[in-house]
């Protein structure tokens, strides 16, 4: 879904959120895939980032023409910095539940832009009517862990062994929610 443009202040600058467009695919794909070589806390090893510009661009065209997705890009004083989503559900029985993801380069953590990014994606939770928004966190990110709690949301259950590395070590994960209503 398409929202209009967020501006707000956060210690590092001035944080523009918006919406992806056609022409940001590139940026985004190299993001992810640095992003995901600086922690082992998002769902991906740098190589599995396959995605060809094209179905970049097709996915932005479709977040944006979603009736329950949204993605946001964060700049900070006009410099990429991450990006933020809500996901929506299919099934009739799941459309109030709606999750959230969230990545950052790691340069940029501890400015409160993950803080100002989560904000905005529950004011627009909110807005559209969702009444809970759901997230998966490495148990090991206490950082996040504790981020998220100050925000609300509530540890509601542990995946054993959510994650296998590429050593063949494990990390849990806590399902985090948020009631909205």
């Amino acid at each position: 879904m398409r929202t209009e443009d967020i501006i707000l202040t956060v210690k590092g600058g001035e944080l523009a959120l918006r919406n992806p467009r056609e022409e940001d695919a590139r940026m985004l794909l190299d993001c992810l895939r640095t992003i995901c070589g600086e922690t082992r806390y998002l769902l991906k090893e740098p190589e599995e980032i396959t995605m060809t510009l094209e179905e970049e661009e097709t996915f932005i065209r479709k977040q944006n023409d979603s009736g329950n997705s949204v993605m946001l890009l964060g700049f900070l004083d006009g410099r990429y910095v991450g990006n933020c989503s809500l996901m929506g559900n299919g099934p009739l029985r799941y459309r109030h539940r709606v999750s959230m993801g969230i990545a950052l380069y790691q340069e940029f953590t501890g400015l409160g832009i993950g803080r100002a990014m989560i904000g905005a994606l529950l004011g627009i939770a909110k807005e559209k009517g969702f009444e809970q928004v759901e997230l998966e966190v490495v148990k090991g990110n206490e950082r996040a862990v504790r981020l998220y709690q100050d925000m609300g949301f509530e540890i509601c259950g542990t995946l054993p062994n959510n994650m296998k590395y590429k050593d063949g070590s494990y990390a849990d994960a806590y399902w985090m929610v948020k009631r909205l209503t």
